[in-house]
């Protein structure tokens, strides 16, 4: 969404204030009675599109040296539902990604750039300090937003995803980028995070130009008709165990692998 500054919100309200005072239509009287309603506010800060190191940690240096070292066609961007495609198992003992990516990618060379624990701004911070450097992908997959759940709306998590993809797009100007609708998470339909990125991923999908961007929602396969998870942890509502990161994979692997021939 457009931002205007501070400045510039001031001088619209100077502006309007002006209109108000000197109108002399038939509904001047009704402006200037209602005078104090007729304003711009200024947009609330959100932190999703503003660059923070989130959850990188000492990651960003290992991924700053994979960015230069290349030797990669494909390039993942994630949090953790994207970093345990590289797992066997996680801490907990539950399923990674693992044996999915070895069914469905072991024919391509792969870079995985998922952060356990990221978030849309995390990924913008990244990509602006060096992680967009060196290689450059033929193909990317992001799929990030539902670590911001706990403290932004939907259209801000969707925001913030439009920065990411604003920056990817500067980084890797010929990469098609696979846009994926944040994955469903929660015990059902009512789950008030589900809610939110369901609305993130509404407006999202509008990212889609068909030319540099792609836009793919396979939400409908991770649920069943009363709405509950398919191949997730029962524990969490939020993480694939081994069958929903094999929905997931089996899902995208044609396109991807179909761009970077």
């Amino acid at each position: 969404m457009l931002r205007p500054t501070a400045d510039e919100v001031a001088r619209i309200n100077a502006d309007l204030k002006q209109f108000v005072e000197t109108n002399t239509s038939p509904d001047g009287a009704l402006l200037k009675k209602y005078a104090s309603l007729i304003s711009v506010p200024l947009p609330r800060d959100n932190p999703c599109i503003r660059p923070a190191r989130s959850a990188r940690g000492n990651r960003h240096n290992a991924l700053v040296q994979r960015a230069n070292a290349g030797d990669f066609d494909i390039m993942f961007i994630g949090d953790s539902i994207t970093d345990l495609l590289g797992a066997d198992r996680d801490p907990f003992g539950n399923s990674g990604g693992k044996a999915a990516m070895e069914k469905h990618f072991a024919d391509v060379k792969v870079a995985n750039f998922g952060v356990s624990g990221d978030t849309t701004q995390g990924v913008l911070w990244g990509f602006q300090n060096g992680e967009g450097q060196g290689h450059k992908p033929k193909a990317i997959m992001l799929m990030i937003g539902t670590n911001n759940t706990g403290g932004a709306s939907g259209p801000e998590i969707a925001e913030g995803i439009g920065a990411d993809i604003l920056e990817l797009r500067k980084d890797f100007p010929d990469a098609k980028i696979l846009l994926l609708a944040i994955f469903p998470r929660g015990a059902g339909p009512s789950d008030a995070n589900r809610i939110k990125t369901e609305e993130a991923n509404k407006i999202i999908a509008r990212l889609h130009d068909g030319q540099h961007v792609f836009f793919m929602n396979i939400n409908d396969k991770f649920l069943d008709p009363q709405g509950k998870l398919i191949g997730f942890r029962p524990t969490d509502n939020l993480h694939p165990v081994e069958q929903g990161f094999d929905i997931w994979l089996s899902s995208v692997a044609d396109t991807l692998k179909g761009w970077i021939k």
